[in-house]
């Protein structure tokens, strides 16, 4: 007789996060629909979708469930890349402002 290895989760959790995933999309819908502008706008439209990757990650690929080692090995790549992005950001400001001041730009 053979049985199945694992841990079954119930269907009702995954209908609640389609539903909630449901819930989000149309927040980040009504954010155009709604004509928000300017920062406000991007950020929570990216609220929304980080918010979205989060829960599919979580629950669908079964992130919840692993251990905390593949967690940290899975998500603190993506955070790192993240925080160098927003270094880089930093530093071509300030290129482009000396550029500026010793080129005579605006």
């Amino acid at each position: 007789m053979a049985h199945a290895e694992g841990q079954q989760h119930p269907i009702s959790m995954y209908l609640k996060i389609w539903g909630l995933l449901f819930v989000l999309s149309t927040f980040s819908y009504l954010v155009d629909f709604y004509h928000v502008e300017g920062y406000l706008r991007w950020s929570l439209i990216l609220l929304f979708m980080i918010l979205k990757a989060g829960l599919i990650v979580a629950v669908f690929m079964h992130m919840m469930w692993e251990r905390l080692a593949l967690i940290y090995a899975i998500l603190v790549p993506p955070v790192l890349v993240l925080v160098f992005v927003f270094l880089m950001t930093h530093e071509a400001d300030y290129t482009f402002v000396t550029r500026g001041v010793f080129f005579g730009g605006p």
